[in-house]
């Protein structure tokens, strides 16, 4: 972007500003540190200029909503639609949601996105005994269709946009969503939203699972391939960096990890004979938002780049739809703490600001209140009004990029993107993602980088304030926690029990052998049968046991 003998003049000029200012002022007040880096570990400088960038061709930055798509998937950003925003929620029973959901679009929110418990997660319905105690804890119940319905109760599918948070069942869900719409007559095609169903970054990161990896990855071929076929508007998968991150990854391991899932879901449905740009369209990613200001900007910058590049050379895409990477991103939960937790409202807002300068399509902000418990309707409020000040008082949307073209910025987003680059090729070489799962090689690194992020905050080298910084004596209950019904697990489990008995035992008895026959053909898409069990009232635990019995369950091979 700059001349040769502009960039020995701007050389010299910084060479003398070394020997000279910066040489004497060092003398008198040195730096706090010798080295600086970002917290993924890349080396920083004292100061950037378009040295830095001189090797960087205009067009590998580009302009919004054009290839590579570096500065943003679309031309025109947040100056023609302000991202989603999209405040998670789930507890108890559907009806307990739906009206957390209530409140929530009462207060402006612009798109919804579910929490489900951790039996509806593993595949197991409220009146299992492996749910006692976990019975609407952590998220919302569903056992069945019913449920599906009370956690809908009132709100238009085809206007408002839904986000499922749901891996290993993620595709019980989905039919359930499909019936549920297609029972109120809505247009599958009007229908928005993401399931997440990201099953490969469980294995690498979150450990929810239920059945082993191969098998999983069928089931996220049918769902990718049933909704590039009848769902237009809706991504089947949103491939996940979060939950990566959040287990210990730093920012680069994040993408790269993320990058190499993505590789094997695209290969996975390719293979079985459809075209990449049918429906690597719909195919949206998820990021977290955390503590390093410019390095989270540059890793989403960098993100879009690599992406577009991959569906290009790797996959021969040729629609923009298909290599314009979306995502949505949520603030970090990990860097919320208990002590002092009114500074989480403070860490919320920067990590935002962060996600909005780098282009997210949708936006989770975290309760102040997280390290405690789900969050009260507080929080959530402060959250959401977290985002609404961003959008309407900060008026950082009124440019596209805004940090595009800063020596730093630019600089960063190539560092980031090169590291990456590296990742993938070694996964490459180990034989793919799958291989590398299986060997453990994502999760050993994931593991040694969470130990050294530990050690480093342990030693104050990473400073958090209230925690090893700025240390205050702890206060009683400094905050208002958000408490479950304890007579949600009774409610939930007559609810389910209700359900089967009302519906028709032989039809449903009839569509599990159908299920099991279909199983056994790895051609077959699981989609259609599953929409049919749901509708009849089948609940989530008995498809999923039907599948266990053919398929199995994983476990991990442990990682020293």
């Amino acid at each position: 972007m700059y001349d040769r003998d502009a960039i020995r003049r701007i050389g010299k000029q910084r060479e003398q500003w070394e020997a000279n200012e910066l040489r004497a002022f060092l003398a008198r007040q040195p730096e706090a540190r010798p080295e600086y880096r970002t917290v993924s570990g890349l080396p920083v400088k004292r100061v950037y200029t378009p040295e830095d960038v001189a090797a960087t061709p205009f067009e590998a930055i580009g302009l919004p909503g054009q290839w590579p798509f570096t500065r943003g998937p679309y031309p025109t950003m947040y100056r023609g639609r302000t991202w989603t925003m999209r405040q998670i929620a789930g507890f108890g029973t559907g009806a307990d949601t739906n009206r957390r959901f209530r409140y929530l679009i009462a207060q402006g929110q612009t798109g919804l996105s579910v929490d489900f418990d951790m039996p509806t997660l593993m595949g197991y319905d409220s009146d299992d005994p492996r749910s006692l105690g976990e019975v609407g804890r952590e998220g919302v119940a569903i056992d069945t269709l019913d449920d599906m319905e009370a956690l809908f109760d009132g709100v238009d599918l085809e206007n408002i946009s839904v986000s499922m948070t749901i891996n290993p069942s993620a595709w019980i869900l989905l039919a359930m969503y499909v019936a549920l719409a297609q029972s109120r007559g809505n247009d599958l095609d009007r229908l928005s939203g993401t399931v997440q169903a990201d099953i490969l970054k469980e294995y690498m990161a979150q450990k929810e699972w239920i059945f082993p990896i191969r098998p999983s990855m069928r089931l996220m071929r049918d769902m990718i391939v049933y909704c590039a076929d009848h769902m237009a508007r809706y991504n089947p998968i949103n491939i996940s960096g979060y939950h990566i991150s959040e287990a210990g990854a730093t920012s680069v391991q994040e993408v790269a990890f993320t990058m190499a899932n993505a590789i094997a879901y695209v290969e996975e449905v390719t293979k079985s004979g459809v075209a990449v740009d049918r429906f690597a369209p719909r195919l949206a990613f998820y990021f977290v938002a955390q503590a390093d200001f410019f390095e989270e900007v540059a890793k989403f910058r960098a993100a879009r780049r690599v992406w577009a590049r991959l569906l290009k050379a790797r996959f021969g895409a040729t629609k923009a739809e298909s290599m314009r990477l979306r995502f949505h991103c949520q603030t970090a939960a990990a860097t919320l703490t208990k002590a002092q937790p009114m500074n989480n409202i403070v860490r919320t807002a920067l990590q935002a600001l962060s996600a909005v300068l780098g282009g997210a399509q949708s936006l989770h902000t975290n309760g102040l209140d997280e390290a405690y418990a789900i969050p009260s309707e507080l929080a959530m409020k402060i959250a959401l009004r977290t985002q609404q000040i961003i959008a309407d008082e900060t008026r950082v949307g009124s440019v596209v990029d805004p940090l595009g073209g800063s020596w730093y910025v630019e600089s960063l987003t190539n560092d980031i993107e090169a590291a990456v680059l590296a990742i993938l090729e070694k996964v490459d070489g180990m034989g793919g993602t799958i291989a590398a799962i299986e060997e453990g090689w994502f999760q050993r690194e994931i593991a040694d980088s969470a130990y050294e992020t530990a050690r480093r905050r342990a030693s104050g080298e990473l400073p958090v304030i209230g925690v090893n910084k700025l240390v205050e004596p702890p206060e009683p209950s400094p905050v208002e926690i958000h408490r479950v019904d304890a007579d949600v697990e009774r409610r939930q489990v007559a609810r389910v029990k209700a359900t089967r008995a009302g519906r028709d035992q032989a039809r449903v008895a009839a569509l599990l052998e159908r299920l099991d026959t279909e199983a056994r053909d790895p051609a077959v898409n699981l989609l259609p049968v599953t929409i049919e069990l749901v509708r009849h009232r089948a609940s989530l635990g008995e498809i999923v046991s039907r599948l266990r019995n053919i398929w199995g369950s994983y476990v991990e091979r442990p990682v020293f």
